[in-house]
């Protein structure tokens, strides 16, 4: 009798099968676990007379070894099958994924970057968050100077003591980049500092509380206004294009003397006059100068073999005249459909 239950269950486990993990689950709990039909047949092994235990304990032992081999192959068929599934990854999301592009003001910039590079110009990347000594002191601020106003300026800690240089502040312009550069390089440095700046002013369509500055600087023995202005010239016809026009016009910075203002015809009238140039055919793209001695004495330079100049300019200015963008807000405010609209863009 047990030998036919034996017969009966070989037959039933060689033709058993099964198409998700929960059925295999289902027929080793069947079979093989303490309350299987395998392990009931080893309750009735003791009645079986002597001379039969033998030939019976055989067939049990193939038996079980049977159902193992069996459940252990629908294991590996099922997960075989779902590692090829067709190729496809069914812990993805059903949503598609769309591919992103650069934003404009990274596209911008990392151009502004490639042309000074070609010009020898190396790459400094400073802290945004600073001192009052390498924001202001070293580069000839007055300690009365609007700048270092609590209107003007984000400050982080401030003491109140007339100590201004143990202020913490969030940096106001790139400029304190030629401060570290200088305090810690030799000449000649020739280098290129881009980076986020922080102004406490009300955000609208023409200025935000934070926005991108790339500050050039140059220093060398017998560095003149001249190689200044052939750079920046160099500059403007490399990123608006070959046919561009600069003026420089004379201006004031603490950290530079002289200082000038440069403009480039304007790259959308062709400077005949429009809304965008307020009709005068030039605009302002950038502040530049020849380092005044203070700063390079400051820096431990010595101002009397060494000469310099320096130039800074913004990013999102100079993205509104590439890209004719109308509002800065633009840049920050994450919308899709503006970025979409420079997915073309290298």
């Amino acid at each position: 009798m047990i030998l036919e239950k034996i017969e009966n269950l070989l037959k039933e486990v060689s033709s058993v099968a099964a198409k998700s993990a929960e059925e295999v689950e289902q027929l080793r709990l069947k079979y093989l676990s303490k309350k299987g039909e395998i392990n009931a047949l080893m309750g009735e092994f003791r009645n079986v007379p002597a001379e039969e235990k033998k030939a019976v304990g055989v067939k049990i032992n193939e038996l079980k070894q049977l159902a193992q081999e069996k459940i252990n192959a629908l294991k590996e068929a099922l997960e075989t099958s779902d590692a090829q599934n067709d190729g496809i990854d069914l812990t993805r999301t059903a949503y598609p994924i769309a591919l992103g592009s650069r934003h404009p003001l990274t596209l911008v910039k990392n151009e502004i970057i490639n042309i000074f590079s070609r010009m020898g110009f190396s790459l400094y990347l400073g802290p945004e968050i600073d001192d009052d000594k390498h924001v202001f002191t070293m580069l000839n601020f007055a300690a009365d100077h609007p700048a270092r106003d609590m209107q003007d300026t984000f400050f982080i800690e401030r003491t109140n003591t007339m100590d201004v240089t143990k202020n913490v502040i969030l940096r106001s312009h790139t400029s304190n980049d030629e401060a570290h550069y200088m305090s810690t390089h030799e000449p000649p440095i020739r280098v290129l500092c881009p980076g986020r700046v922080y102004r406490n002013e009300a955000i609208s369509a023409r200025a935000h509380c934070f926005f991108h500055q790339v500050e050039g600087l140059y220093v060398d023995k017998n560095v003149s206004f001249t190689d200044l202005k052939q750079v920046l010239l160099t500059f403007a016809r490399e990123m608006f294009g070959a046919e561009t026009r600069i003026r420089l016009r004379p201006s004031y910075f603490p950290f530079t003397e002289p200082s000038a203002e440069m403009d480039i015809n304007c790259n959308i009238c062709g400077g005949k006059g429009c809304g965008f140039c307020k009709h005068t055919g030039w605009v302002e793209i950038l502040g530049c100068g020849m380092v005044d001695p203070h700063d390079l004495e400051a820096c431990g330079i010595d101002s009397n073999v060494y000469t310099g100049y320096a130039f800074g300019m913004g990013v999102e200015r100079i993205t509104n005249l590439k890209y004719r963008v109308s509002d800065l807000r633009l840049f920050s405010e994450n919308d899709i459909r503006f970025l979409k609209e420079f997915e073309g863009a290298q």
